[in-house]
């Protein structure tokens, strides 16, 4: 197939197929990266799987916090559906081709769930707030039709927006290289290979990233504020022990994804080397999703109790 159609008296190509490199240049280890990534990406579906089925089936989890983590778990789950699952194609073929439609699409639902992650977890730290400020209105507040609201916001209101985006980025001339050094088509390395002023463009993904990271996260950073500060006039050691435990699986995982999304979304593109936004990506497309589930689970007394229940009825 030919990755390039030329047009008639125009020294320009127009790319109709990009080339993901990948990891193609550690030819020797791409099977064992793909048994790697094939475990991880099982680990994830199961584990995720498991929290869902815990948190729909056991009565004491009946809670909005529970409600807004297997919405996550759901999340977390479609995220990496986007990015593994073709990674793994492309290691098992060492052919990294995809065309310019599966390469929009891919980035689209890729930015789609990041934004509604970086959502969902202040929702999350929202209701986190409520439970420890405010617990005696903590069931009048976040009763089952505004959770039920807050998840719906936090699902749909970043589509327009990333569709938008992506149409304007995807409607650039493509005149130079088809090669993404890259194992995605995320939007840093794909906007490089753009000709001509992509400045409009930057400025407005650089919005886009204020609306959806920078903003979500000091909501977060001043939820958490408020939170430690009620939470250090507990007079007891025990209940300060039990408010920072709710909180604390919720705080390593914003952390986490917060951290990488800002490096990677906010960093000037002439700064940005394609190695390190590779590893970066790495990070938070896969290990931080792999952690999730683990962090939430082995730090959460409800979901290990759950857990004991759920498997004592299944191995008697």
């Amino acid at each position: 197939m030919e990755n390039t159609l030329k047009t008639e008296n125009v020294n320009v190509t127009t790319i109709v197929e990009f080339v993901l490199l990948g990891f193609s240049d550690i030819p020797n280890l791409q099977w064992i990266l793909f048994g790697i990534f094939l475990v991880i990406y099982l680990t994830i579906l199961m584990c995720n799987s498991i929290i869902i089925l815990i948190i729909r089936i056991d009565p004491a989890l009946q809670t909005p916090m529970y409600f807004f983590l297997s919405n996550f778990s759901f999340l977390e789950i479609c995220y990496v559906t986007v990015t593994i699952p073709r990674m793994l194609m492309d290691l098992l073929t060492q052919k990294g081709n995809i065309s310019f439609f599966a390469c929009a699409a891919q980035m689209c639902f890729v930015l789609m769930f990041g934004g509604s992650e970086c959502l969902l977890l202040t929702v999350m730290a929202y209701d986190r707030y409520v439970a420890i400020c405010n617990p005696l209105h903590y069931p009048l507040v976040m009763n089952h039709k505004v959770c039920v609201q807050l998840v719906t916001v936090a699902w749909i209101s970043g589509v327009p927006v990333v569709i938008g985006q992506t149409c304007q980025i995807f409607s650039l001339p493509f005149c130079g290289s088809n090669t993404i050094n890259h194992f995605f088509c995320d939007l840093p390395p794909v906007l490089k290979l753009a000709c001509g002023d992509t400045f409009l463009n930057e400025i407005a993904v650089y919005v886009v990233a204020v609306v959806f990271v920078m903003i979500p996260f000091l909501l977060i950073v001043v939820s958490y504020g408020k939170i430690i500060s009620n939470i250090l006039k507990l007079s007891t050691a025990k209940g300060r022990a039990k408010a920072f435990s709710t909180c604390s699986s919720h705080l390593i995982v914003v952390v986490l994804f917060y951290g990488t999304a800002t490096i990677t979304y906010l960093q000037p593109k002439p700064n940005q080397s394609e190695g390190v936004g590779k590893l970066i990506s790495l990070f938070y497309t896969i290990l931080i999703p792999t952690l999730n589930p683990l962090i939430y689970t082995l730090r959460n007394k409800d979901i290990m109790v759950a857990l004991r229940k759920l498997l004592t009825k299944l191995l008697p």
